[in-house]
């Protein structure tokens, strides 16, 4: 079962899109996608809303989701969200196993 966590990310002034450039570029997300079970870990930025930006995150199980929690890359993001003053909505989805 895959968790799928939808975080909306918004602040002023470009700074969501700033956030968003400076984990690329600090290896912050590579890093990220290198972690056992993670699946996706893209932004988008959504066209009506250009300070906020759009991270969806998934994540094999629970287990996958709670040791990334645990991690120091979870600091460096708080601490990067921290720098562009941004708050956060967070969405979280599991899929559905088996037929429909």
């Amino acid at each position: 079962m895959s968790i799928t966590i939808n975080i909306y990310y918004k602040g002023e002034n470009g700074n969501a899109k700033k956030f968003a450039e400076e984990m690329l570029s600090s290896g912050i997300v590579d890093r990220v996608r290198e972690e056992e079970g993670n699946e996706k870990y893209e932004y988008f930025f959504p066209i009506d809303d250009e300070e906020t930006v759009l991270l969806i995150d998934r994540w094999k199980n629970e287990e996958a989701l709670d040791i990334h929690h645990k991690s120091e890359m979870m600091r460096q993001i708080s601490d990067l969200r921290n720098k562009y003053h941004l708050s956060m909505k967070v969405e979280k989805f599991k899929s559905l196993e088996g037929d429909l």
